[in-house]
């Protein structure tokens, strides 16, 4: 292992580490999305951020070190926006999740600490190649997308999507079958795909495994990404498939495309949602009427209520271990699937 460098989540479909690189500065012109970059620390912000390394593991930094990451976007409500697009003529950027997405921040929540700000390097090179994140993509053959899904959608980020995707599928696990656990969108944290993994889930993938940084894209340019990504999951022959569709479908991570290329698989819905209201919003914003409404609008009597009164599905905070043989009846219903 080389440890010149703090090596970050995005690398972690490479070989980066282990085989080595040189550095070649490039114009930003010839910069893109998925490039692989080294940035000097030039601020680290607050005490409390930490990068997240290949393993999952989080690691604190010191002042001048240096980091490889991935060029990209994040666009989240609750906490920051940026992009490598709107990096300036003093190449100087942001640290934009700690899985290594790296791009100028053009705005952050007051409630997040400040980000840890960088400077950019070099391009990571062998011989003539620019090295990227698809540089590192596994070949795969195309083949339909066939696996029972079940899909687990928000009506914002930190809405619980993760956490009812841990609870589900341990519940399949305990009745000994094969599950493969994904995130289709969403910006590159490593952490919710292990989360999954660690209740049980039989292998899981997400949209790094396929060369994104974050599934901010062009959409045509996702649409071919995605059919390798469902090939990947397809190809696990897994009873089930439990997927997230990070973010929200309304953000433009691509969401949308995401749950049409699957809409025929989806044996039952989960929607985490902020608040009653956010519920009607995506059920009419994506002709989706969930199965299941939790996340924080279902916390107390008062908002579940709210959702079966104003939305007409079932609430269930899904937390509460009172909740989890309705979870069952609900997941065997629709399933076929004895739980």
């Amino acid at each position: 292992m080389n440890h010149r460098y703090i090596y970050t989540s995005l690398t972690r479909i490479s070989d980066l580490a282990e085989k080595g690189f040189t550095l070649k500065k490039l114009p930003k012109t010839q910069w893109e999305t998925g490039d692989y970059v080294v940035c000097k620390i030039l601020d680290a912000g607050s005490n409390t951020l930490k990068l997240e390394l290949p393993n999952g593991r989080m690691r604190g930094v010191i002042g001048g070190e240096s980091i490889v990451g991935a060029l990209g976007e994040r666009f989240a409500t609750l906490e920051a926006t940026g992009t490598w697009k709107k990096v300036e003529e003093d190449l100087e950027m942001h640290v934009l999740t700690g899985a290594g997405l790296l791009g100028k921040m053009t705005s952050k929540s007051v409630f997040i600490p400040n980000m840890m700000k960088i400077g950019y390097v070099a391009h990571a090179f062998r011989g003539k190649e620019k090295l990227t994140m698809d540089s590192f993509v596994e070949p795969i053959t195309e083949v339909p997308y066939s696996t029972p899904t079940i899909l687990l959608v928000g009506t914002s980020m930190s809405a619980g999507k993760t956490t009812s995707a841990r609870i589900v599928t341990n519940l399949f696990k305990l009745n000994g079958l094969k599950v493969v656990g994904a995130k289709l969108t969403g910006a590159g944290r490593f952490k919710d795909i292990l989360a999954v993994k660690d209740v049980g889930a039989d292998v899981v993938f997400d949209f790094v495994d396929v060369g994104l940084p974050s599934s901010i894209y062009p959409r045509e340019k996702y649409k071919e990404k995605l059919k390798l990504l469902l090939s990947k999951i397809e190809s696990q022959k897994a009873e089930v498939a439990v997927i997230e569709i990070g973010a929200s479908p309304l953000e433009p991570y691509n969401g949308d495309i995401a749950i049409n290329a699957i809409r025929e698989q989806i044996k039952c819905t989960i929607l985490s949602a902020s608040d009653p209201y956010a519920v009607y919003g995506l059920m009419k914003a994506f002709d989706i009427i969930p199965d299941i409404v939790t996340g924080i609008s279902t916390n107390t009597l008062a908002g579940r209520r709210m959702v079966e009164e104003l939305c007409d599905v079932k609430a269930l905070n899904l937390i509460d271990p009172t909740t989890t043989e309705e979870l069952k009846r609900i997941l065997s219903l629709k399933t076929g699937f004895s739980l």
